[in-house]
């Protein structure tokens, strides 16, 4: 275990350690450690990512008496344990054992932190994760937080899942496919002009951009096996008979960037909310950013977003 002491902030600590699940792989999990916790916030981050990257967020929580587990997921971060790990997430059933995984985690906080209020934040692929997860284990939960999601991946869905099919086909599961990256975040960076880089379509501030663009641990290509699974996990968005299954008053909060080409915009996350209501939740609020694009927690509006998270946490809990 990797303790990171933080001078000037002695309400909290940060540890890195490996967490082992019950397959016998280990998640890296980074933890953040008010003095007095008041409840959890567990994230789910995104695709060619790590949980590391939320420390910003992690520690305004922590100052503010949340607790925070961020994973690395499997394929992702300081989880891989071989170069050909990168980026995949398994050669058979990725997408469930990696909710697995993020059930593992939340089991480790609920059991360190004597069953306070869990919340669960999901970004990007994260949040789709996030959209199964709370599915199957939803109850008890003190609220999903969505951010960068969507409730319809568009038309061309369907045909980017049978091109992926085909060329796994060809070239096996574990392929790190270009083509996946050409026709999503090639695709995404094109109306940011000029583009000085390939990310432009994450954030409004260049500086974030940029560190995004020096970690290591970031921008990598993922398997085929991998996008295949998330582009299926697309094409049950809207199944109101799995949306049933989720609890009635699982408090939901979905944001976006107005921005932001991976979630089109506002359409993604209204139509995300549409089926919600749909299925009868009764406590869904959707917050858009206007001008925002993906990572809102990396934008110039970032600690605005982090302020009105906090406060929905906070109102969440009665405080």
């Amino acid at each position: 275990m990797c303790e990171h002491p933080h001078s000037g902030n002695p309400w909290m600590k940060r540890e890195t350690f490996q967490h082992r699940l019950a397959d016998g792989s280990h998640a890296c999990v980074h933890r953040w450690l008010p003095a007095r916790a008041r409840g959890v916030v567990q994230v789910v981050h995104g695709m060619a990512e790590h949980g590391a990257r939320y420390d910003r967020l992690a520690q305004a929580l922590a100052s503010a008496g949340y607790a925070v587990y961020a994973q690395d997921l499997p394929g992702h971060g300081r989880s891989v344990r071989a170069a050909d790990e990168l980026g995949h997430f398994a050669d058979r059933g990725g997408w469930g054992k990696t909710l697995s995984a993020i059930n593992s985690v939340r089991a480790l906080a609920e059991q360190e932190l004597q069953h306070l209020p869990h919340f669960m934040l999901g970004h990007s692929m994260g949040s789709f994760l996030l959209q199964d997860y709370v599915v199957e284990h939803g109850q008890g939960l003190a609220g999903a937080l969505f951010s960068a999601t969507s409730g319809d991946l568009g038309p061309l869905r369907t045909i980017g899942l049978n091109l992926l099919r085909v060329e796994a086909l060809w070239f096996g599961g574990r392929h790190r496919s270009a083509l996946a990256e050409q026709l999503t975040f090639k695709d995404f960076n094109r109306r940011f002009k000029p583009a000085r880089t390939d990310f432009e379509w994450l954030s409004r501030d260049p500086a974030e951009v940029d560190l995004y663009i020096r970690d290591a641990r970031c921008g990598f290509r993922c398997s085929n096996s991998l996008w295949i699974s998330l582009m299926e996990m697309g094409g049950r968005l809207g199944d109101q008979k799995r949306l049933a299954r989720i609890p009635k008053d699982l408090p939901v909060m979905i944001i976006a960037g107005s921005d932001d080409p991976a979630c089109q915009g506002e359409k993604g996350p209204r139509a995300l909310e549409a089926h919600y209501r749909k299925a009868g939740l009764s406590d869904v609020a959707v917050r858009i950013w206007m001008g925002g694009r993906h990572e809102l927690l990396n934008d110039i509006c970032r600690d605005q977003v982090t302020a009105e998270l906090l406060g929905w946490f906070d109102k969440k809990l009665g405080s």
